[in-house]
């Protein structure tokens, strides 16, 4: 079965941090990029990064560049979203899924995600 699950969401204040964690299991987590996404409230979800498998290459959308990193532990199924110097507009719940490749514009498998609130 597979499954992806969400952590490290939160409330945050803005300036903060936080580290999500995504968890794969049910397939060969090596052979799929990972995405994260995003909704807020009224919106639609937007793609906001993505890590190769292979060579792990890495993509930001433009508003999370220089201030998100996205990583992967192979070895422990593990995909994760450093998230540095949060505002107002990163309020949204995130998702992770999982696809062979990051251009795919329907990834396979999606995870229940994770809320981030960032608020004085």
């Amino acid at each position: 079965q597979v499954q992806l699950v969400e952590s490290g969401g939160g409330l945050v204040q803005p300036g903060g941090s936080l580290r999500l964690s995504c968890v794969a299991s049910g397939f060969t987590f090596d052979d799929y990029a990972i995405g994260w996404f995003r909704q807020a409230p009224g919106k639609e979800r937007e793609g906001i990064s993505c890590i190769s498998s292979g060579d792990g290459a890495t993509y930001y959308e433009h508003s999370v560049k220089g201030r998100f990193t996205i990583s992967r532990d192979n070895a422990k199924n593990t995909a994760y979203l450093q998230m540095n110097g949060l505002n107002a507009d990163d309020t949204a719940t995130y998702f992770c899924a999982a696809d062979p490749s990051c251009s795919s514009r329907y990834f396979d498998y999606w995870g229940h995600g994770t809320q981030v609130t960032v608020s004085s």
